[in-house]
Formats: C-alpha cells, sequence, structure tokens
C-alpha cells in the first residue's frame, strides 16, 4: 500500500525529538510499504526557532527522516483564539502540500494521528480527493475538550466521518463511543515499546555511564514541560517529599514551554538537586530509566503514555496519576496511581515507593494487558489499514 500521514506530531529540524511514537510507526510502516508524511510546523514554533538563531528549512520545506520523504508546510493560525477555526487554518495551510502528495505518491489511504486539527483536515483533504481516512486519538486531543470547548464540534466532526479511527486505550475508545462516533469503526491499537533499547540493566552501570552519583535516590520524569504534564504538582510534592526528610535528586527530561516557569519554582520550593536535562533522543533514555528508582508521570490528561510502558520494560517501578488509559496498562505490583492535581497524594506515594524494600528483579511480573512490542503494534495497525482501504473495518 502507498500511506500518505498527516500530523504536525512529527521531528522536524527545529524539533528533532518531537513524537517518537509517531516517527516509529512510520518507520516501521515503511518496511513493508511506501510512506509519504506532511507534517506542518505551527508559524509560532518557526518564529521562536528562528529567534534562536536556528537555520531555515531547506528550499521547498522537504526532509528525510528515517528514509521517509517528509513536507513541512507552514501552518497559519491564530494564537490562543478561535479555536474552532483551526481546523480550516490548517487544511488551507496544507492543502498544497497534500494536492501535490496525491498527483505524485499517488496514495492508497490517509492516515492523521491526531484527532483535531490534523484529523478534521484529513477528513476533509482525503474524501474529496477519494481517499479513506483513518485517525488515531492519543488522549489529550480528546480527554482536554472541556478545557478547549470551542474544538469539540469539528473533533466530533472529524471522528464520525473518518473510515476508521484507532484508540489507544479502551478508555479513549468509550469516550469516542460517546461522541456518537460508530463502535464498528473503531479499533483499540495499544502503542508498542521496542524491547531492544527497552530491558533492564544494572542501576550502577546505568549511572556510571550518564556520569551520576551511584549512590543517594533518583528519581525521573520524561515529557514535555507543558501544562498538562503537570510538572508544577511534581515540583510541589517533591518539597513535600523533602519535608518528610527524605534525601533525593530529580532528574526532568523533555522541553517545553514551561521550563522556565518550572525551573523559577524550583528555586522558590529551595529544591536543590533538581536537574532540567532537556530534550534528549529516544537512544539516550534507556540509561535514564535504568538510573531511576523511580519514574513519575504526574500528567491531568493522557492515552496511554509509551514513558510508563518504557519504564515498566526497564523494571523500574513507576509512580504515576489514575488518568486515561494508565490504569489499563500499569501493573499494580509495580506501579503506584494516584488522582491528578494532588501534590499530597503524589507525595505519600513517592514516599512509600522510595522507602519501600528493592524489588527482586528476578520476579518482575508480566504487564496485564500485555503490552506489544512497537513492531508488533505497527504490524497490527497495517492490518486496520487494510481492512479499512478494503471497505472491511470490524470492531477489535
Amino acid at each position: 500500500m502507498r500511506i500518505l500521514g498527516l500530523t504536525n506530531l512529527y521531528p522536524n529540524p527545529w524539533l528533532p525529538y518531537r513524537a517518537p511514537f509517531n516517527r516509529h510507526l512510520f518507520r516501521l510502516l515503511a518496511e513493508e510499504h511506501a510512506v509519504r508524511v506532511i507534517s506542518p510546523i505551527a508559524w509560532t514554533d518557526e518564529l521562536r526557532a528562528r529567534r534562536r538563531g536556528a537555520d531555515p528549512l531547506p528550499a521547498g520545506r522537504w526532509g528525510i527522516t528515517d528514509g521517509l520523504l517528509v513536507e513541512h508546510p507552514r501552518y497559519y493560525f491564530p494564537p490562543r483564539v478561535f479555536r474552532g477555526l483551526y481546523g480550516h487554518c490548517y487544511r488551507a495551510s496544507v492543502r498544497d502540500a497534500f494536492r501535490r502528495a496525491v498527483a505524485e505518491f499517488r496514495p492508497d489511504i490517509l492516515h492523521a494521528p491526531w484527532a483535531y486539527p490534523d484529523g478534521w483536515a484529513a477528513v476533509r483533504l482525503g474524501h474529496a480527493a477519494g481517499l479513506p481516512v483513518t485517525i488515531r486519538v492519543h488522549g489529550s486531543d480528546i480527554r482536554l475538550l472541556d478545557r478547549y470547548p470551542a474544538r469539540r464540534r469539528p473533533t466530533e466532526q472529524a471522528l464520525r466521518a473518518a473510515d476508521g479511527v484507532i484508540a489507544v486505550s479502551r478508555e479513549l475508545r468509550d469516550l469516542i463511543v460517546g461522541m456518537g462516533v460508530d463502535p464498528g469503526r473503531i479499533i483499540i491499537n495499544y502503542e508498542g515499546v521496542d524491547p531492544s533499547l527497552f530491558h533492564p540493566g544494572p542501576r550502577d552501570a546505568a549511572r556510571r555511564e550518564l556520569g551520576l552519583d551511584r549512590a543517594g535516590k533518583r528519581l525521573l520524569f520524561i515529557g514535555n514541560l507543558v501544562w498538562v504534564k503537570a510538572v508544577d504538582v511534581l515540583l510541589d510534592a517533591c518539597a513535600r517529599v523533602r519535608r518528610a526528610g527524605l534525601r533525593f535528586e530529580l532528574d526532568v527530561v523533555g522541553q517545553g514551554p514551561f521550563r522556565g516557569s518550572l525551573e523559577a519554582q524550583a528555586r522558590r520550593l529551595g529544591l536543590d538537586g533538581v536537574h532540567f536535562r532537556g530534550a534528549l533522543p529516544q537512544t539516550e533514555l534507556p540509561d535514564w530509566y535504568r538510573a531511576a528508582d523511580v519514574f513519575v508521570l504526574p500528567s491531568r490528561s493522557e492515552g496511554v503514555p509509551n514513558v510508563v510502558l518504557e519504564a515498566m520494560a526497564s523494571h523500574t517501578p513507576v509512580v504515576a496519576t489514575r488518568v486515561g488509559g494508565i490504569p489499563e496498562v500499569a501493573i499494580p505490583e509495580v506501579c503506584r496511581l494516584v488522582p491528578p492535581d494532588d501534590p499530597a497524594a503524589l507525595a505519600d506515594a513517592l514516599v512509600a515507593e522510595l522507602t519501600a524494600k528493592p524489588r527482586d528483579p528476578d520476579a518482575w511480573p508480566v504487564a496485564r494487558p500485555r503490552v506489544e512490542a512497537v513492531a508488533e503494534s505497527a504490524a497490527f495497525f497495517e492490518s486496520v489499514i487494510a481492512r479499512v482501504t478494503g471497505r472491511q473495518l470490524v470492531e477489535a
């Protein structure tokens, strides 16, 4: 098949570590199929990059990622206002790139891994060109609609019109059904991890590789520094843990618009030993998981976050919030789940985990439900695409 992807969640020269889950999906699909990607870049991101002195994109705004041809049209929109019109802005911004792809690449299917505005624009462009369209929903594109109510109607329009909808958790599937989407067109496809990267290993060796102190407790957060990830709640919880008399260090891996305010919050709370490491390539993450005593994800909203799966695959205990699909994949014996936006509960869970007896690495429990390797997840998605293009989509 010839698969055309349309998504803003994909690496680009200015955000090279963006959305590794989408990058790996398209890369694995390309092993068996022809794949091309249109990945628009918000004009605000481009402006920030140019102000930092970053090089401009190549002529034509083309690039190659993992051997795939990627076009990066500029996405124009009015920041923080008229969100209900973002789909129209997105469609207008990518229309020329889409028409070129249809003429040159002749795709069999259009896939958009985000509901709005990506999926909304994909349905209109794809159906006008006679292409079936699938939308993959990841979590916050559905779970945060109450925070951005102007997005609800076009999101529902996109999902109802799509030929297939892939949800990364059962919780998301139920939410989508509640939006009036035909259950027979929704398939659950848990995202997978790469076992060649994420596997257990000696903690001392990982700390030595990273140049970290081999003694003492370490917490780890990996994710974008944005409101939904709730690192502000994590810092408040860490202050409570310190007041309880426990010493530890916190490694924050990721980048985002909240970094400055979070660094200021850590200073205000007197939290020495909080290290903002910036964004890192996925190939460097395994040692960070293995070096940590506890992985922490304090999110306000999630689908099924790969970082939780990667931490469990690395045999690192998890403290996370009970949101989205996390309870579906969390192994109870090694994961402590707490309510979101509750720094006291988060602090209590961290204290309990930091003072718990070390687990026997040879007795680490198996994930329930089984979390597939990323290659198996991609193979399952291939079957979804085949059924959609054959108009034989059935519920998983």
